[in-house]
């Protein structure tokens, strides 16, 4: 199985800030999706602890942190890598995600690779019983809605 999500989109924002509303205001854009959630106990707030080895973490409404991966690369205003996993994933199965920021004229392609999903195998609760086409088209289209929403929030001013 090819297991990788491929996607990107232009922002009418600087890579600046197209990096900066990715990383710290991803609580503002972030739409959890009912099929991808990371645990089972509900939707909380992302956000990233910045710098390499910074965590992505979901607060849950009760106060509980759960832990979706570990900053592997933070190159503001470049590129970013990080870990990602679901609280139904073994220790072994991990996915990666690499957000690459690359300026085009006067706005910023967001570019997307979500990596590793042949370490999660078709039965797990992850991939909800789709086939591998299926599961990885869903996954990109959800990647592309994320994209969407983080765009709008990045073609605004930022009020710093």
């Amino acid at each position: 199985m090819a297991s990788r999500v491929f996607v990107s989109l232009r922002v009418k924002a600087t890579p600046e800030r197209a990096f900066d509303v990715f990383t710290r205001e991803i609580g503002s854009w972030w739409r959890p999706n009912v099929l991808y959630q990371f645990t089972p106990s509900g939707t909380g707030t992302l956000s990233f602890e910045p710098g390499a080895n910074g965590r992505l973490i979901e607060m849950l409404p009760d106060g509980a942190v759960f832990e979706i991966g570990r900053v592997v690369l933070w190159e503001p205003p470049v590129r970013l890598a990080f870990s990602w996993r679901q609280a139904s994933f073994r220790k072994d199965q991990l996915t990666y995600v690499e957000v690459r920021f690359e300026p085009v004229d006067e706005e910023t392609r967001v570019v997307v690779e979500h990596t590793g999903w042949d370490t999660v195998p078709a039965q797990s609760v992850a991939r909800h019983g789709f086939p591998d086409a299926v599961f990885l088209q869903r996954h990109a289209e959800w990647w592309q809605s994320l994209l969407r929403s983080m765009a709008n929030v990045a073609g605004q001013p930022d009020e710093d």
